[in-house]
């Protein structure tokens, strides 16, 4: 589908997320709290930015000048980078971090200091993934260029028999991907889906200002490390190739080990472009949590474990899921619903590994 057409069955199952959300509401109404950031995640916040932008600063200023120290900074960067990536800047750009508009906008844009673009991400992932979750061809998480098939209505390739094990390598280029090539092409398609509906500018300026941010992106961290750093130009661009990598796998890893598992159904729509369930209920059979009874895990990756919760209330700031998914528990339990969540990140990784190989092996995700 290069274009939408999808719908689904909003008459089905309408009391269950009527309910729902009536719940999730109730719960922050009688308890008078904000459904945005609290204390805890502003000190998040500060921490992430400051485990990238840091180690970077006393790099830059000489204060750090050993190899092996300079190599250490990188890696804290790679950790910092994935927090800002999954812990401030999904947060910002989905409208949860904040009810001040200006403050999301903002923060938002920490997805530059990545290499990312905020306007394509925020249509892949706001507009697409959410709306049309594991639905081949419109959402763009599950389109990985035809090196994985990560959906039953993907074209299966002979070497996809051996993607349950190059996946995992595969993913270490994902912000490295944003960085050198991939919002390009998803610029140009999404303005000839009509997605980019920003008319004041024309696909020359969106383009003019997209590699603009990805030219002073590599200045500062890549040709001014080369210059400054007392090390090797190819120490530096080594070092730099792994801070992108070890933010990439985490990055990818957490991502598709949440949708592309044995229990997604993927809603392939029928030929009238309908999906038979509701959009609540295709996101609860497409969505599977993990570790959700670990708070380092939680804290670490932005509730992102918490992945169902995140899709069925993406405006809701992810310090709050632990608390609502309670809610959501009982009450798809109460409408005969799927919830789905694995007891570790480990065995969701495992899951996902499960299911790359059966799409690499089958025609259909089968046994």
């Amino acid at each position: 589908m290069n274009h939408i057409t999808v719908k689904f069955a909003n008459d089905q199952n309408t009391d269950f997320f009527h309910t729902l959300r009536s719940r999730v509401n109730d719960y922050f109404e009688t308890r008078k709290i904000s459904k945005q950031a609290n204390f805890g995640m502003v000190f998040k916040t500060i921490f992430m930015v400051s485990l990238y932008t840091i180690p970077y600063l006393l790099m830059m200023t000489g204060l750090v000048e050993n190899t092996w120290l300079i190599f250490t900074m990188f890696i804290l960067m790679s950790f910092g980078m994935a927090g800002i990536g999954m812990d401030v800047m999904h947060d910002a750009n989905h409208g949860s971090y904040s009810r001040y508009h200006w403050l999301n906008t903002i923060l938002g844009y920490l997805l530059t200091l990545v290499g990312g673009s905020t306007l394509t991400w925020k249509i892949q992932h706001n507009m697409l993934h959410h709306a049309y979750t594991n639905i081949d061809g419109l959402d763009d998480d599950i389109n990985i260029g035809g090196m994985i098939r990560c959906s039953p209505g993907q074209d299966r390739k002979w070497y996809h028999r051996a993607q349950h094990i190059y996946a995992w390598f595969l993913y270490m280029f994902v912000t490295l991907n944003w960085f050198f090539w991939k919002d390009y092409p998803q610029l140009l398609k999404y303005k000839e889906m009509g997605l980019v509906k920003d008319r004041k500018q024309s696909v020359y300026e969106l383009f003019g200002k997209l590699i603009l941010s990805k030219i002073i992106y590599g200045v500062v961290f890549l040709i001014l490390p080369i210059i400054l750093l007392p090390i090797s130009w190819y120490l530096t661009i080594t070092f730099f190739l792994i801070m992108h990598f070890i933010t990439g796998f985490i990055l990818g890893s957490i991502f598709q080990s949440a949708h592309v598992v044995p229990e997604s159904d993927y809603g392939t729509p029928n030929a009238a472009g309908k999906v038979d369930d509701s959009w609540a209920v295709h996101q609860l059979k497409n969505t599977s949590n993990f570790a959700t009874n670990n708070p380092v895990v939680t804290w670490l990756i932005g509730g992102l474990n918490f992945q169902t919760e995140h899709h069925l209330f993406p405006n809701v700031c992810h310090v709050h899921y632990k608390n609502i998914s309670k809610i959501v528990k009982e009450t798809t339990q109460e409408f005969g619903i799927p919830y789905h969540v694995e007891p570790s990140f480990f065995k969701a990784m495992w899951n996902h590994g499960v299911m790359l190989y059966r799409l690499g092996k089958y025609d259909m995700a089968k046994g």
